[in-house]
């Protein structure tokens, strides 16, 4: 169960990066958003290439079918999650945005699952819902709109996508590839938005503080965070890995009252029981079958990273 521990912890602490972000993310405000997020991708993977050219990891020859995998990845995954995200916050409120893209664990525990061939556990996706009511629970409320539902839905189907696109990928590659490949061709992606979108405000300077929390999303909330989560996608499953995105918004709320910039509600602290529930209830040790493999967890190599937005409301890119 070594490789399963593993999982465990590195994917724990991809969520723990990415809800620290909620403490900077307030500080990159009056940045252009897809500026900073092509900034952030690029600076990402230059470092994930600098780690693979340190460890002098042998050359992996990526095929015509995998460059389209990664390119789909990386324009739903991360390039069209954070456009979709933008444009659900305008009609939305926070929390309501929130909770549905945190409705990922219920999403990846019933369709990875499907994609490998298998039938969803029971178990996992039982415990999906109670991670999914939790996240709803912290977040709370809100209006919304239908404008503002559409698109948040849009930035739930690239949470996802974001991982499932991945599986097929990990046993070649492995999770710092993966992630290199990917932020830099979203690096790309997003800057040509920019260009369409922010026009002359992509000259903007940033801040020493903007460039300080620039700096910190790519290292923290990109970088070391995409490559702890493939891993933890290749040693859990999706479904199971998945559950741990739930953690996402209780960090950043824990992060906030850590830093006095909210106070600890009793609707917090159960949701947050509730989330803790249901992935501890997700994590039992897969039953042994009497061959000696693992019921309900056949596939082992599985796989679900933002603008300012992305990280407060619960996802990964």
């Amino acid at each position: 169960m070594t490789g399963y521990r593993a999982g465990l912890i590195s994917g724990t602490l991809a969520m723990a990066f990415v809800g620290s972000s909620a403490a900077v993310s307030p500080l990159l405000t009056d940045y252009p958003v897809l500026t900073g997020q092509a900034w952030r991708y690029a600076a990402a993977a230059l470092l994930l290439l600098g780690y693979l050219w340190l460890r002098r990891l042998p050359w992996v020859r990526v095929g015509r079918s995998d460059w389209a995998r990664l390119v789909l990845l990386a324009a739903t995954g991360l390039a069209a999650f954070n456009v979709c995200l933008l444009q659900a916050a305008r009609y939305t409120d926070p929390p309501v945005l929130g909770a549905i893209v945190g409705a990922a664990p219920l999403v990846l525990a019933i369709v990875g699952p499907l994609l490998a061939g298998r039938r969803p556990s029971p178990l996992v996706a039982t415990s999906a819902v109670i991670v999914v009511v939790g996240v709803g629970t912290v977040l709370g409320g809100g209006d919304f709109s239908l404008p503002g539902v559409l698109w948040s839905l849009g930035a739930l189907a690239g949470e996802c996508l974001f991982s499932l696109l991945a599986v097929p990928l990990l046993p070649r590659l492995g999770p710092v590839r993966i992630s290199a490949y990917t932020c830099a061709l979203a690096s790309v992606m997003l800057a040509v938005a920019a260009l369409l979108v922010e026009r002359s405000d992509v000259a903007t300077v940033p801040t020493d503080v903007e460039v300080l929390s620039l700096a910190f999303l790519a290292v923290f909330v990109t970088a070391v965070a995409f490559a702890l989560w493939y891993a933890a996608v290749g040693s859990l499953g999706v479904d199971r890995a998945g559950l741990l995105a739930g953690l996402v918004p209780v960090a950043a709320t824990l992060i906030a009252v850590a830093i006095d910039t909210t106070t600890l509600s009793l609707q917090v602290l159960v949701g947050a029981v509730l989330v803790g529930a249901g992935v501890s209830l997700g994590m039992l040790p897969p039953r042994r079958r009497p061959g000696g493999g693992e019921a309900g967890h056949a596939e082992q190599r599985p796989a679900s990273r933002r603008s300012a937005q992305v990280e407060q409301v619960g996802g990964l890119p």
